[in-house]
């Protein structure tokens, strides 16, 4: 396996990851079965974590769709260098900070860390624009 699919798997698991939290809360805000039915007009409000945990997720996910392909291109054209390397451990490591920063409320860190992760998406692209 290239490091490039490695680094891809991993931030793939991650993301796969990032909804127990809020479901988490979701639960302990509606009970199991409550969490399990259809929502209702007289749900308690999420706490605002746990609602910023979900659009941290779904910002993951968004974005897991641009990058998974740009792997899967360098990967199956031959094209790994350094350059690709650094940018899906980039990519990961971003992404991996991004999700608490984000559900902590924390705007400049979560702002930088979502350009970090977009920089690590243009170096790949780059590179495959560029082989």
């Amino acid at each position: 396996m290239s490091t490039e699919l490695y680094w891809l798997a991993l931030t793939s698991g991650i993301t796969a990851l990032f909804w127990m939290p809020y479901a988490t809360d979701w639960i302990i805000q509606r009970g199991l079965m409550g969490a399990m039915g259809n929502p209702t007009k007289n749900d308690p409000d999420r706490h605002l974590w746990a609602d910023r945990s979900k659009r941290a997720h779904y910002n993951s996910v968004e974005n897991l769709v641009a990058f998974a392909p740009l792997v899967l291109v360098v990967h199956a054209a031959g094209i790994s260098s350094a350059m690709t390397v650094l940018a899906v451990k980039l990519y990961f490591w971003a992404r991996l900070a991004y999700y608490p920063v984000y559900a902590m409320g924390i705007p400049v860190v979560r702002t930088l860390l979502f350009m970090t992760g977009f920089i690590a998406q243009m170096l790949l692209f780059y590179s495959i624009i560029a082989a």
